[in-house]
């Protein structure tokens, strides 16, 4: 009896183990603080005529971050901006709430952008077709040659969006 009660509290304490461990599914407006509106471009920016890139200027609420989600584990779906791509595949890109941002369109605010790192090269996709990136999350703005984002992904995985 004694050992029946250890086999189910050691049960117990994996099946606690494996739901701790699931990713946080977020959302875009996820990203975006409570209470915060969504950010507004405000002014034209900066237009940089010979890279073909427009930088605009947004309201501050586009800078806003959600510290609740720094250092989490996420799993989050979007589409992909190659940033850093060789003959091996994608080792960095912008994660985008819809497709085409960032190529010759505005780019979202930085709160509504993340710069995912993949360990290893990742490549033979469509990049019009929806992924699921999960891994850790942090807060911190960067900037590349197209855009600001606001947060930062090591990618654990990398899967195809399924439409449900």
């Amino acid at each position: 009896m004694r050992l029946l009660s250890l086999a189910t509290a050691l049960l117990i304490s994996l099946l606690s183990v494996a739901v701790l461990a699931e990713p946080k599914i977020l959302e875009w407006d996820d990203l975006i603080p409570a209470g915060i509106p969504y950010s507004e471009i405000i002014g034209e920016g900066e237009v940089d005529e010979a890279n073909d890139r427009w930088k605009p200027e947004y309201d501050p609420n586009g800078y806003l971050l959600n510290q609740d989600l720094d250092g989490k584990q996420v799993k989050v779906p979007g589409f992909v901006v190659p940033l850093e791509v060789d003959s091996k595949g994608i080792h960095s890109f912008l994660l985008v709430p819809y497709a085409g941002a960032c190529i010759h369109t505005p780019p979202p605010p930085p709160n509504q952008l993340i710069l995912v790192h993949t360990p290893a090269p990742w490549g033979d996709h469509e990049f019009y077709q929806p992924i699921w990136v999960t891994g850790e999350i942090r807060t911190q703005i960067h900037n590349s040659d197209i855009a600001e984002s606001g947060y930062v992904m090591g990618a654990d995985a990398i899967e195809l969006y399924e439409w449900q």
